[in-house]
């Protein structure tokens, strides 16, 4: 008799411990209606018959204590029931579910037993991904990095480490000449600066913290996503053959673009753990080094990279790696300050930070410098980088244009904290007038009064303030330039306009592309970096000679913070802060130059954002290095996002000379909205347990004993014309392949994993003389010794609706006493089947039905296989290939998915042959094996496991 039922439990849902999490999407499902077949442990227990118990809305990851699934399909159910554990750290509001206790945040606001009193009582989404594994990672992450946290080069012996062991940026490397040398320093010195800064995140927490405008990814993405970009750009290009981790390669492929100020819906997905993704970079890392000094296309006497090399993608991940360095520190530093830390290695602040403000209320000649405005006169001006330049570039930085460019007058600096404090005192937010209507609209949705890196001190209506840098809070700065959106900075335009008028018939503006160019040093501007290169001052200048010299700039990460606007000299047409110290936005759109091609190995980088809704930014900041800090680099962002941005005040006579892909700027704009629809998130808790220890039990008896029922008058399958009685014995069919494959009898004794209540172990004592049987639930393990004692059991088979009959579960024809005596039934972890070597021994035969595709690590337990099996011996597995991401996080999945570049199916039977072949075993048989589930005598699922028979050689 076979049918299927529910169950899920408090116990079940506390015991979770997420593995690994990557991957578990952001739908409404989470523990409900799983079911299990043969060989697949839950453990029951009972929940308060009164409480009402929070439901979760996220799929939650498998554990052993999870109900496992034959098949992978839906069932019927009375009802189903979930529960979320809330956490319990202060600090991190954990998501580890512990063995030890269960702890609930009850509805009504009391505690289930056992609860911690420090349970918080608010819960989002993101907490989920902390204190898996008892916490682990957050313990490791909790102190200043080790030397382990490093999977390249220490920083200590890192390209571009200067004598006090600080990490900087090399220049932009020249690629007329590659060597294998020089490809792999610039390589350590992008991936250990990035690694450097992401050990200034402290405990796992602000790796999943979504940043509080939630408008792109936790940290976390970005830990693995620069790694997994060098993987795919390199197989498109292919240099590399195959994906390091398939599953990685997708999840951590795209990000997100900014996107809307009040788009808030990314960032509620599991993530792999920190532990996890740091593994996957060793790997990436150590895959990348060969390539450097393995693949034929480069030497150790030198090659030309240019667009059509394969190795054109291993720049394009270097400098995708400085990208996300630059983006990511923008993170950091909207992170919560306790959960960060600086760095060792980390370069200092500029000297000035440590400076004691004089005045909350700064005064201008003495808290901050005058900013004249200083005229340029017109010129002609060819945007567009060469294709033949030595050093590599994106996509929109290839072409041309002329631009026109009048006369104008820019400030002779950026706006400075001390100039814009002004704005802010003088109510500048609150005034209507002063912003777009979309700029209105981000202001008022943010509830912003001051800009975002301001901390404020004093009391409300003080205007007291100190500032925020990636790692720190100091004084405030006030002649520092202030970092400020698109909108904010247009606001003070207007402000100050109003306030004391333009010194020109037109209101004061921001920078254009072509003006900034005109106002860049001509010892490194446009034209002269097109007649040598090394006028393109990062193409030989490294970090820690940047700030030096006539020209010297905030540029390459010469410090880890802005500086004084009056502190470098000024260009030749007078004005200062030209390139680096903070980037400036601009009135052009991003745009395509004339000639503009997407390169085939990245052909989304810059198109999708050609819309009219992302602003040109240009100058560079302090962060910015490699590219970013070339005099051709041309980079963007939505107006609302929030970089290490400033802007200069402009003000000219004739219509800005700014490229607009649609009429106007982004101040007539109204930004698209995400028109999908959410599901509204029910709050209603579903009802109370009804799944008691016999329904649980029912299933696996039926399936097991299948000539249970005969004497009660109950017919397994309801007859009629065509019965599939093929698929009923299910448990018994298997344990006679194994046994028709003839292994090698060495000991003669056989091990089922996942025996479930022992229907299939009983049968293997027909050809073998011991035989060992696990499973993680308490009790199937009990069922099935009280069916070895020979013990009375009964069970209910469902007939129709809420009609069951009572069956008493009972062996198969031919099984003795003798056989029975033969098998020894323990509770075990198929994932932990390594440790068992010691304690159960070797075999001849080993079989696992069913079990494969719910396991939350199914790998584990088949590179554990060559350890418990004899030389000659046959292993047999069976199974549906039914993943699911609710009991094995995606990343262990075997299959079933595509490929992430070449779109190619990855199929489990092939991955499985792979995996068994590298274990030292042959592929001797394969089958499909049918196992029919009773629901009740007019419904029945029909499922189709692939049955493969491996020998060890």
């Amino acid at each position: 008799i076979h049918f299927l039922i529910v169950i899920s439990t408090a116990r079940a849902v506390a015991r979770i411990k997420t593995s690994s999490a990557a991957g578990w999407n952001r739908s409404r499902s989470t523990l409900t209606k799983p079911f299990r077949s043969h060989g697949e442990p839950a453990t029951p227990a009972s929940l308060p018959g009164s409480a009402t118990w929070l439901v979760s809305s996220h799929k939650l990851p498998n554990h052993r204590t999870l109900l496992r699934s034959a098949a992978g399909g839906g069932v019927r159910a009375a009802s189903t029931f979930t529960v979320t554990p809330m956490g319990r750290s202060n600090s991190t509001v954990a998501a580890a579910f512990d063995d030890d206790e269960d702890d609930y945040e009850l509805v009504d606001g009391s505690s289930a037993p056992g609860a911690s009193r420090s349970s918080k009582s608010h819960r989002e989404e993101w907490m989920v991904n902390l204190g898996r594994k008892n916490g682990a990672d957050d313990a490791w992450l909790n102190e200043p990095r080790r030397a382990e946290w490093f999977t390249g080069a220490h920083p200590s012996q890192c390209p571009g480490v200067d004598a006090e062991g600080k990490v900087r940026s090399l220049p932009l490397p020249n690629l007329s000449s590659v060597t294998r040398k020089s490809a792999r320093e610039y390589f350590d010195n992008s991936w250990t600066l990035y690694e450097t800064m992401f050990g200034g995140l402290k405990g796992e927490e602000p790796f999943y913290r979504p940043p509080v405008h939630g408008l792109r990814h936790p940290q976390i993405f970005y830990y693995g996503h620069t790694a997994c970009l060098y993987v795919n750009k390199l197989r498109v290009s292919g240099v590399l053959e195959k994906p390091v981790n398939a599953y990685f390669e997708s999840i951590f492929e795209v990000g997100v673009d900014e996107m809307l100020w009040d788009d808030m819906h990314k960032n509620d997905m599991v993530w792999p753990m920190v532990s996890e993704v740091h593994e996957y970079r060793q790997q990436v890392y150590e895959a990348v080094v060969d390539a450097i000094e393995n693949h034929p296309t480069l030497s150790d006497e030198g090659v030309t990279v240019n667009q059509d090399h394969p190795m054109w993608a291993l720049f394009m991940g270097f400098e995708h790696e400085r990208i996300h360095f630059e983006t990511s520190s923008v993170l950091f530093r909207e992170t919560p300050l306790h959960l960060v830390q600086t760095p060792e290695n980390w370069p200092q602040l500029h000297p000035t930070a440590k400076r004691v403000s004089q005045s909350s209320n700064p005064k201008l000649g003495i808290d901050y410098p005058a900013n004249p405005m200083v005229p340029v006169s017109g010129n002609n001006i060819d945007l567009g980088k060469p294709a033949d330049f030595p050093s590599y570039g994106w996509d929109n930085e290839y072409g041309e244009r002329k631009v026109d460019v009048p006369d104008f007058l820019a400030s002779e600096h950026m706006v400075t904290n001390g100039e814009f404090w002004h704005f802010v005192a003088d109510g500048g937010y609150r005034v209507k007038e002063n912003w777009c209507d979309d700029g209105w609209a981000w202001r008022t949705h943010r509830n912003m009064k001051w800009p975002f890196f301001w901390e404020s001190t004093g009391p409300a209506g003080s205007h007291e303030y100190n500032l925020r840098t990636i790692f720190e809070e100091v004084n405030m700065q006030w002649d520092w330039p202030v970092d400020v959106n698109y909108y904010e900075a247009k606001a003070f335009c207007n402000w100050k306009t109003k306030k004391e008028g333009s010194p020109t018939s037109q209101a004061y503006r921001i920078l254009t592309e072509a003006e900034h160019h005109l106002m860049r040093p001509v010892e490194h501007d446009l034209s002269a970096a097109r007649k040598d290169s090394s006028a393109d001052k990062v193409m030989v200048t490294s970090g820690s000679e940047f700030a030096e010299g006539e020209t010297g700039a905030n540029l390459n990460l010469a410090y880890s913070s802005q500086n004084p606007v009056n502190f470098f000299p000024p260009s030749s047409s007078g004005h200062r802060d030209v390139t680096g110290n903070a980037w400036e936005w601009t009135e052009d759109h991003f745009n395509p130059l004339k000639s503009f091609e997407v390169h085939h190995v990245y052909d989304d980088f810059s198109t999708p954002c050609f819309d009219g809704k992302h602003s040109m930014i240009v100058g560079g900041s302090f962060m910015s290095t490699g590219d970013e800090a070339s005099v051709f680099a041309r980079f963007h962002f939505r107006p609302h996002f929030l970089q290490h941005s400033g802007f200069r005040l402009v003000a000219s006579d004739d219509k800005a000379p700014a490229t607009h892909l649609y009429p106007g700027n982004f101040a007539g704009q109204v930004a698209a909205r995400d028109e999908s629809a959410h599901e509204p998130e029910s709050s209603t808790p579903e009802s109370n347990n009804v799944y008691e220890t016999d329904e649980l039990l029912d299933m696996y008896l039926g399936l097991h004993f299948p000539t249970s029922g005969r004497k009660e008058g109950i017919e397994s399958i309801l007859p009629h014309s065509a019965a599939p009685v093929h698929g009923l014995r299910f448990p018994q069919r298997v344990a006679q392949l194994l046994c028709s494959l003839k292994p090698k009898h060495t000991n003669s004794r056989a091990l089922d994993i996942g025996c479930g209540v022992g229907g299939m172990s009983f049968e293997l004592t027909r050809t073998f003389d011991h035989v060992e049987a696990f499973d993680f639930s308490e009790s199937f393990i009990k069922a099935a010794k009280r069916m070895k004692n020979k013990e009375s059991i009964k069970f209910r088979i469902p007939i129709e609706a809420d009609i069951h009959h009572e069956a008493e579960a009972v062996h198969e024809d031919g099984i003795t006493e003798e056989m029975l005596a033969k098998v020894n039934f323990f509770t075990g972890d198929a994932c932990e089947l390594k440790n068992y070597v010691n304690h159960i021994g070797s075999f001849d035969a080993v079989v696992m039905s069913n079990l494969l595709c719910r396991l939350p690590d199914p790998v584990a337990c088949l590179d554990a296989m060559p350890l418990v099996i004899n030389k000659g011996g046959v292993v047999v597995l069976v199974t549906p290939f039914s993943w699911l991401e609710q009991f094995t996080p995606r990343g262990k999945w075997l299959g079933g998915y595509d490929d992430p570049v070449s779109g190619e199916p990855c199929h489990s039977k092939d991955k499985l042959r792979e995996i068994m072949e590298a274990n030292g075993f042959e592929k001797i048989h394969e089958e499909e094996m049918p196992v029919i589930i009773r629901e009740h005598q007019r419904k029945y699922q029909y499922i189709i496991s692939q049955a493969t028979g491996w020998r060890k050689l």
